[in-house]
């Protein structure tokens, strides 16, 4: 996506009146006040025309709200909506809304909003996740604490999806300028920002719902990830939010000032092929260059073994997952045989990651590996959010490239050919609509088969599952073990 910056906002992004444009995202002997270090900075505030992680990262559930969320388990729960009803035929769900929300700017909350963040995602929205809303009919305000949504079909993903960025809730006071200033009914504000150094949030003092722990939150973003450990081992910052070194996790394990919690993510790391265009349009390409990477070799000296091996685009919290990792054992003599036959023996491909440590190392593996197969790799590291989403996100400027994937339950995106992974293949589109439609058991059926259809067409490399490896001061707890959802949610945190 395309996204224009004023002059001014390009040098410094000050969100609210009478907040220091100087703040800096730097640990305070406040108690009140906690640090929360970052690989990946936001490039804006506009997570409707913006792919890319790190804005929801910020400001899902601590600025934005939605009608639900994810809880830690990964199940759907309460939010602005107190309850709802579904209709025996799965169309319409009746949200009762929860009465005294506001907000930031002041404005109440009601289900005119409701109906204007919903229906604004299929008119407003540019980025790719906003399909999950075309299957909406209509929404009706029923009475200012009461929204009716009406579906063109049942579908078995569309409350899900409400739990993402998609279910954000909007004023229409508060849209004039998203990249810039967020307008939210979350337990925070956006305070303040500094470009290449931090993001601050301050405690909204009108909100609804518990209190937070604390009233000031910086967000203090660190690409280097010895940088970043030694910001929490300097006192620089409180929270490390997700270990981007895996070789320095025993350090922390055994420094009895800090807490490490192990839990697992949605985040697929996969290796993407171009497959709209050669030499992967060849599945016989595909296949070879999956069975010549060894993902357990790449795991263990990329990631020092962490993780978890996957076959798919389906983690195993997933109530559809099977293991498929063994689908395409290490084989270097096979893999040279099917590049033979496709009459692909002389490969130069160009791998563009973005330059963040897990893909880079990964990259490197890959590159070796490919060689012994007599594949050349030019590995293109590329300033990421910004320049990755641009070049080969959007413009599908690469042949092979790795990222983690962490929105939940995306392996839909292999049925939308304008994807970046240029994968287009009726039957898988047709599975997905099934699935979405079907009953809970046929879905799971129809949803396991679209796995092992994307493993047969080595639509992708999944290469595993990044762990989620959390570092903090002993003080702080109420941290999540697992990321299951888009948002580091700030809510449930407290401090002993």
């Amino acid at each position: 996506m395309k996204v224009r910056f004023g002059a001014v906002a390009l040098a410094l992004l000050v969100v609210l009146p009478g907040c220091s444009a100087g703040s800096s995202a730097v640990v305070s002997k406040d108690p009140s006040t906690l640090t929360v270090g970052f690989a990946a900075e936001p490039q804006n505030f506009d997570f409707t025309r913006t792919d890319g992680s790190a804005i929801p990262q910020a400001l899902l559930y601590n600025v934005y709200e939605g009608l639900v969320k994810l809880d830690p388990e990964g199940r759907i729960v309460p939010l602005l909506a107190e309850s709802w009803t579904v209709s025996l035929d799965r169309t319409v769900y009746d949200f009762r809304l929860r009465p005294g929300v506001k907000f930031g700017n002041g404005a109440p909350f009601t289900a005119e909003d409701v109906r204007f963040s919903l229906l604004r995602v299929k008119t407003a929205w540019t980025i790719s996740v906003k399909s999950a809303m075309n299957v909406v009919r209509q929404v009706d305000v029923v009475d200012p604490l009461h929204a009716r949504v009406v579906l063109e079909k049942p579908s078995n993903g569309w409350l899900f999806s409400l739990t993402s960025r998609i279910g954000a809730m909007f004023s229409p006071t508060g849209v004039a300028d998203l990249a810039n200033t967020p307008v939210g009914t979350g337990p925070y504000t956006v305070a303040s920002r500094r470009r290449g150094d931090s993001v601050v949030l301050r405690a909204n003092p009108a909100y609804w719902g518990r209190k937070p722990a604390y009233t000031t939150v910086n967000l203090k973003y660190i690409k280097d990830p010895t940088a970043l450990n030694n910001a929490l081992l300097s006192n620089g910052i409180d929270v490390i939010a997700t270990i981007t070194a895996p070789d320095s996790i025993p350090q922390f394990e055994s420094d009895n000032r800090f807490t490490v919690l192990q839990g697992t993510t949605n985040a697929e790391v996969v290796l993407a092929f171009n497959d709209a265009r050669p030499p992967f349009d060849d599945v016989r390409v595909r296949q070879a260059v999956t069975l010549a990477v060894d993902r357990k070799a790449l795991l263990d000296t990329a990631w020092a073994g962490r993780g978890t091996l996957i076959g798919s685009m389906v983690p195993p919290t997933d109530p559809w997952y099977e293991d498929l990792s063994a689908a395409y054992p290490f084989d270097p003599a096979k893999a040279k045989a099917l590049l033979a036959q496709a009459g692909k023996t002389d490969l130069s491909l160009r791998m563009r990651i973005p330059n963040l440590p897990y893909a880079v190392s990964s990259a490197q593996v890959i590159a070796s590996q490919l060689a012994d197969i007599g594949v050349r790799v030019s590995i293109e590291p590329l300033d990421f959010p910004a320049v990755w989403l641009k070049e080969v996100f959007t413009d599908h400027d690469f042949d092979l490239s790795i990222v983690q994937h962490v929105e939940a339950r995306d392996i839909t995106t292999f049925g939308k050919p304008s994807y970046y992974w240029g994968y287009d293949n009726v039957g898988v589109r047709n599975l997905l609509d099934s699935a979405d439609k079907g009953t809970p058991e046929e879905q799971i059926a129809d949803m396991k088969q679209v796995a092992r259809q994307l493993s047969a067409d080595a639509a992708a490399d999944w290469l595993f599952l990044f762990p989620n490896v959390t570092v903090a001061k002993k003080k702080v707890t109420g941290l999540a073990r697992n990321q299951v959802s888009e948002s580091f949610d700030l809510t449930g945190l407290g401090s002993s």
